[in-house]
């Protein structure tokens, strides 16, 4: 199967490319930039240029593709409304490109965006209304086009060798204060999964096309924040304390509120729907490694 996958040279995305293309899938991956070209060769993936905010890049890639898998987002946090907004405008874009065929269309969601906080999110539950990012929706309906449309709900924290998430921003404010800090008691629950476990719920919910489902790509159901700081705290020496939820705006900034969230989340439908097992380590194995505690410098290296 050809594959059109945005995103395809970030840190999930790249991964994803790389699951597809050793099972025997061709996959056209959308670069914006020369650098993102040359890293697509080098995989073995076909090279489509372009953009989110080019529509028209995205419709040929969709044309030119048997399936669809839509990884990228613009992580502005900063100006969260526009990258939500031209988000939603790649998913219709794709799902017209898509209409009235039986090719698939896969796109990411986050478990965060469930209603469900503070008890185990399931994939029975809806999207917040109120959010900004109509991903979930904005796919959804594209079923009443004749669209094979599914979601794929992502967990906080997706770890592995070049993350560049929520994680490592926990580790350079760690390093910075002095400090690693939880908020509160540290009780509040992260769901998680590996880079590589996640890329490989990519291609069976690609190949298994559950016409309309949430797949949750949830290992770890809940790790306590509380025992992430611990992790953290060994790995840079430094002491773990807590904040209070006053003092978290000051200390955290903009990812407080992410990180003061109770949203543990479990992938047991699934697992079932589609045979889908987690093998890779876990966020707290995973945080004994070496590669999430070097300097911003060669992270940066890592990176590129």
């Amino acid at each position: 199967m050809r594959v059109f996958v945005t995103g395809a040279t970030g840190f999930i995305g790249s991964a994803v490319a790389r699951e597809l293309i050793d099972a025997g899938h061709q996959v056209l991956g959308l670069a914006r930039s020369d650098a993102a070209a040359k890293s697509l060769v080098e995989a073995g993936a076909r090279v489509h240029r372009g953009s989110l905010e080019d529509l028209e890049s995205v419709r040929s890639g969709a044309a030119a593709a048997d399936g669809v898998i839509h990884t990228a987002f613009i992580h502005d946090f900063s100006n969260y409304g526009p990258a939500a907004e031209a988000d939603r405008r790649a998913i219709e874009t794709l799902g017209g490109t898509l209409a009235g065929s039986d090719r698939p269309l896969i796109v990411t969601s986050g478990t965060l965006l469930a209603q469900r906080q503070g008890s185990l999110a399931t994939e029975e539950d809806a999207p917040k209304p109120n959010f900004p990012r109509k991903s979930e929706e904005a796919a959804l309906a594209l079923g009443a086009r004749g669209v094979r449309a599914s979601v794929l709900r992502l967990p906080p924290s997706v770890h592995g060798i070049g993350d560049h998430g929520f994680v490592p921003r926990l580790i350079s404010i760690a390093r910075e204060k002095g400090v690693s800090a939880f908020i509160g008691d540290g009780l509040n629950r992260w769901p998680a999964v590996h880079r590589l476990d996640a890329a490989h719920l990519y291609r069976l919910a690609l190949e298994k096309n559950s016409v309309g489902a949430r797949h949750h790509g949830v290992a770890d159901e809940g790790v306590p924040t509380r025992e992430i700081a611990e992790a953290i705290g060994r790995g840079l020496n430094v002491p773990v304390v807590s904040k209070s939820r006053e003092e978290a705006a000051d200390h955290f900034g903009w990812i407080a509120h992410f990180f003061g969230v109770d949203a543990p989340a479990s992938s047991a439908q699934t697992q079932e729907r589609l045979g889908w097992r987690p093998v890779q380590p876990g966020l707290k194995a995973d945080l004994n490694a070496e590669h999430y505690f070097e300097r911003t410098e060669d992270a940066v290296a890592l990176h590129s």
